[in-house]
């Protein structure tokens, strides 16, 4: 049986890769390491798009782990149909949420408390004093309460926010309490000082905060997306945030990358970074320690963790 494994890392850059499979190098170059067709371990390259991800899929025959760096899946979804029955699909979970985490409170505590206006000010020399918003006594709506809402959370309980409300695709009960459904957000959003989207991007989540959506928010809202651009109806943003009624801080758009010229540069209260919520120096070591973990139960025979699906 094949036990060719593609990873993005030089594999002898990762300690605890059990012997037995033929580790290949591919970071998503122009030439593949070796015939797809007998790859059955491919970890897909980090952050270089859907084309280079889904591009040898076609040909990997024998591939039976599919292998995710980020939390989401949807750069490889469109390829999915052509895989072999049996496929299991794996993401990143508990290796992007501290980083993530991280930038959401950074966006949050930028926007609310002036800075990127502190910035400019220094540039131009003018000392820009008086009042600005807190975090404290905000109400917070985490819209996707996976384990990066929940890792969001763990962040804000020193805030002394006056509430967190949290939303998923369903309701249930966690250790911090209920959990809402996507339904209840057309009652919950009038109420929220700053909407956090952290919800993979799926068919049900593409232009979830639509035009509808944005309108609910109460006015001097901030919403934070660190889940997918596409999640938010662009145009429908810079409707409301060009009327002044809304701010957002943005660490994905809808286009990405953002192309020169585009109006979301320069709409009033947008915060803009780069898609760097998993981009830290928090990523290598615990994307190193997945590998490892997920290899040694596949050399085993073993299930690996963090399955999304299988395909069939």
């Amino acid at each position: 049986m094949t036990s060719d494994v593609w990873l993005p890392l030089r594999a002898d850059g990762i300690e605890g890769l059990p012997e037995g499979p033929r580790y290949l190098f591919w970071d998503g170059g122009e030439e593949y390491p070796a015939d797809p067709a007998d790859c059955a371990f491919y970890a897909v390259p980090y952050m270089k798009g859907p084309k280079i991800a889904i591009r040898p899929l076609a040909a990997m025959t024998s591939v039976r782990v599919v292998q995710t760096l980020s939390a989401g899946i949807d750069h490889v979804a469109p390829a999915l149909g052509s895989l072999p029955a049996g496929v299991r699909l794996c993401n990143a979970k508990g290796v992007h949420e501290a980083s993530t985490a991280e930038l959401t409170l950074a966006l949050i505590l930028a926007s609310l408390r002036g800075i990127p206006g502190f910035v400019t000010g220094q540039q131009r020399e003018e000392w820009r004093s008086g009042f600005y918003p807190a975090l404290a006594d905000k109400s917070v709506l985490i819209v996707g309460y996976g384990s990066i809402g929940a890792a969001i959370e763990d962040r804000l309980a020193p805030f002394e926010c006056a509430r967190v409300v949290r939303v998923a695709r369903s309701a249930r009960t966690t250790e911090r309490g209920a959990v809402r459904a996507f339904t209840d957000l057309p009652e919950l959003l009038p109420d929220a000082d700053v909407v956090i989207l952290s919800t993979p991007l799926t068919e049900g989540t593409r232009g979830l905060a639509g035009a509808e959506f944005l309108a609910r928010m109460k006015d001097d809202a901030l919403l934070v997306n660190v889940a997918r651009g596409a999640v938010v109806d662009t145009t429908a943003l810079l409707a409301e945030t060009g009327s002044g009624r809304i701010r957002a801080a943005l660490d994905v758009t809808d286009p990405e990358p953002l192309p020169a010229g585009h109006p979301l540069w320069h709409a009033p209260g947008v915060l803009i970074s780069p898609h760097v919520g998993g981009s830290t120096s928090a990523f290598l070591p615990r994307v190193k320690r997945l590998l490892a973990g997920q290899l040694t139960l596949f050399a085993a025979g073993e299930e690996p963790r963090n399955l999304v699906l299988t395909t069939g």
